[in-house]
């Protein structure tokens, strides 16, 4: 057997899906290619979006093998459908870690979609017990489902479930969280699995603070001093309640707020909105291509979790803003692991009812001081880089995989990506 590093990642969704956590799998497998791993992708053949889209078997994408598993065109979008995706892509992964061709130097990483992935971690630890197991948590069941309405907490599904997972947890490694709360969240398993913290990164990465594009201002803000968007997706973890309030405190301030998104909750914000409401505009959703212009557009990103999924879901759109070289104001726990590090790296504001009158005044000032809100841009692009930027995160990546492997790996003689 090759003593190169191989690294098997299982997830529901990878390239070309463009669904956030599919693209963070396709860097994190093209990152470890780059730093001298052979890597093996194992996801669904399905659209996220589009069911009836079905991807090649078997195909290479930028050096990392793709084999997908055939999978009926169950409705991921229904509670149904969730169950039933979950079920079947366990049993194909079971299935692979007995048919996959094996590997000395070996680590197997799961995600959290399909709905309790890293199930997946039983078969993989009984059946190629030389193999490290890793878990990348990005949504954490069943408490996301319990904060849904779901299911109710302490009911005998949910116990069930938490026996289940405290088994896979401790067949683990590693687990890789998104932040010190869902860590806390994790603790409660018992697992003696190493913990890190690795987050997602932001899909674009401009070298230096993004300098807005006057027509797509405008497009967004008309002639605001001051603006302030809600870019990305919009549904069950997310409140607007917040930023309404916010905005209606701003009225007659030279301010505005502009919401560019998607997801199963728009049209319970937009029914929110009033015709007195006139600081408050809507966008369509911004392709990829297009995403740097749009976010560099405004002054400040508003970032929302409600307080029941703190823990469970960590909101991505925080690392894009930062990326940009943008402040957040967010709109969530001030424990949670966004309201820390806000704080902590003085990057925007909790917005809180307690807060509210404050951060409106303060953002009412801001409009005036062009000096202290390009002093912000300078700080989160600084922060962002320091802390969370794509080449950070895949060296601490390649560092923690490499120390799960049985027999030393060389390491290949290359740049770190930024």
């Amino acid at each position: 057997m090759s003593d190169r590093p191989h690294a098997v990642l299982l997830y529901h969704y990878f390239h070309p899906d463009d669904v956030i956590s599919a693209r963070m799998f396709t860097d994190l497998a093209d990152g470890l290619v780059a730093r001298g791993w052979d890597v093996t992708a194992i996801p669904c053949n399905r659209g996220c979006r589009e069911e009836s889209i079905a991807h090649p078997a078997n195909e290479t994408h930028d050096g990392v093998s793709i084999r997908r598993v055939w999978r009926p065109p169950f409705r991921q979008a229904s509670a149904r459908g969730r169950v039933l995706n979950a079920a079947w892509m366990l049993c194909a992964w079971a299935r692979a870690a007995v048919t996959l061709p094996r590997r000395r130097n070996e680590v197997m990483i799961v995600g959290t979609d399909p709905v309790l992935g890293v199930l997946a971690a039983l078969p993989w630890w009984a059946l190629r017990w030389r193999a490290g197991v890793v878990h990348w948590c990005h949504d954490l069941y069943p408490d996301a489902a319990v904060a849904e309405g779901m299911l109710k907490a302490g009911s005998l599904p949910v116990r069930v479930l938490n026996w289940l997972l405290a088994k896979a947890y401790r067949r683990c490694g590693v687990i890789a969280d998104l932040g010190p709360c869902m860590r806390e969240r994790l603790e409660r398993y018992g697992s003696h699995a190493r913990p890190v913290t690795l987050t997602p990164w932001a899909l674009v990465e401009p070298s230096r603070p993004v300098e807005a594009d006057p027509a797509t201002r405008r497009e967004l803000f008309g002639t605001a001093a001051l603006g302030l968007l809600y870019s990305g997706s919009f549904g069950r973890a997310h409140s607007h309640t917040e930023f309404l309030n916010l905005a209606r405190l701003l009225r007659g301030a030279p301010v505005g707020l502009c919401f560019a998104v998607r997801g199963n909750r728009v049209n319970e914000l937009k029914a929110a909105v009033t015709p007195d409401d006139a600081n408050v505009s809507f966008a369509g959703f911004a392709p990829e291509e297009e995403l740097e212009r749009r976010l560099g557009a405004c002054d400040l990103h508003l970032v929302s979790l409600r307080s029941e999924w703190s823990g469970a879901v960590v909101p991505s759109k925080f690392f894009g803003a930062l990326a940009a070289g943008r402040g957040v104001v967010y709109a969530g726990p001030p424990d949670s692991a966004i309201g820390r590090w806000v704080t902590e790296y003085r990057v925007g504001w909790v917005l809180t009812p307690e807060t509210l009158g404050a951060v409106a005044a303060d953002l009412r000032a801001l409009a005036a001081e062009p000096g202290r809100l390009a002093a912000l841009r300078t700080r989160c692009h600084a922060a962002y880089h320091e802390h969370f930027s794509r080449g950070r995160q895949l060296d601490e990546w390649d560092a923690e995989l490499r120390a799960l492997l049985p027999v030393p790996a060389p390491q290949p003689a290359m740049a770190r990506s930024s």
